[in-house]
Parts: C-alpha cells; structure tokens; sequence
C-alpha cells in the first residue's frame, strides 16, 4: 500500500483528520496549499476533495478561478494515483483537457476516478493511464469536466 493510502487511513478516521492529511499533501506539493485542499476521500481508483471558495481564488468575477479548478483537479489525480499505482510503477502526467461548463459559484468539490482494468493493461515499456476528473458546485452542477492523462512506466 502507497505512502498516501497509508497515511490517509491512519490519520483520516482521527478528529480532525482529515484536516490534518490536506495540510501534509499540499506541504509535499506546495502549490497545492493556494487552493487549501480540504481532502474528504481517498481510496484505489477514487479521490475527492473540497476547495474552499474564498477571495484568495477568486478570478474578476468573484467565483473560483480556473487554474485554481485545474490545480484542484490535479490534486485529486495525484492522490487517486498515489492510492492506486501498482508498487512496482511510477506516474508522471502527460496532459489535461478540460472543459469549464458552469460558473464555480461555491465551494467546489473535485473528484478523480479511473477503472482497474486501464492500470493492469499497462505494458512493461510504460503507458497512459485516463484519469476522469470533475469539478462539482455545491447545487451538484458540474463546472469543470475532463481527463488528466498519466504516464505510468516501471520503477527503476
């Protein structure tokens, strides 16, 4: 089990937890910590996190700026693929397509999923792996959808 989906079911069922867990992940990607990431579930092949809205991502228009959508997003991703990769692999991401469908009016709940199957059928000289992500208004609105895709090869 990964260093992540350990900690995460060490440190999550603990008052204050989860809490706990969002400040650790954004310190070991500092950028994540702009967005303040506020973790509610990790497991194999699913994460979700919450982002705040708050002035500090803000775009002119006074909801959640995209990048600030994107950085959530690959968050997500992150954590999913540090829950999910097979001991023996490594990640990188290789890109992201998104769309931005609605305002992001709220706090905007960020959700990665995969399937099983695309992390088995990865060959031994490295592959890509479809990360689904989303971006969800408090109203249950989608406002941010698309695929981070990962690069997966074997440790060395």
């Amino acid at each position: 089990m990964s260093q992540v989906l350990t900690l995460w079911e060490k440190v999550s069922p603990l008052p204050q937890g989860k809490r706990i867990f969002s400040i650790l992940f954004a310190q070991k990607a500092p950028y994540f910590a702009t967005i303040r990431p506020r973790f509610t579930e990790i497991r194999p092949h699913r994460a979700e996190l919450v982002i705040p809205k708050r002035r500090g991502v803000h775009n002119h228009l006074k909801t959640v700026h995209a990048i600030a959508l994107c950085n959530g997003l690959e968050a997500a991703m992150g954590a999913l693929a540090e829950a999910t990769i097979p001991a023996d692999k490594r990640w990188i991401p290789k890109g992201m397509e998104v769309g931005y469908t609605a305002k992001a009016t709220t706090d905007i709940t960020c959700v990665a999923e995969t399937d099983p199957e695309h992390w088995t059928r990865v060959p031994d000289a490295g592959g890509e792996v479809p990360v689904r992500v989303r971006g969800v208004r408090g109203d249950g609105t989608v406002v941010v959808e698309g695929v981070i895709r990962l690069w997966v090869t074997p440790r060395k």
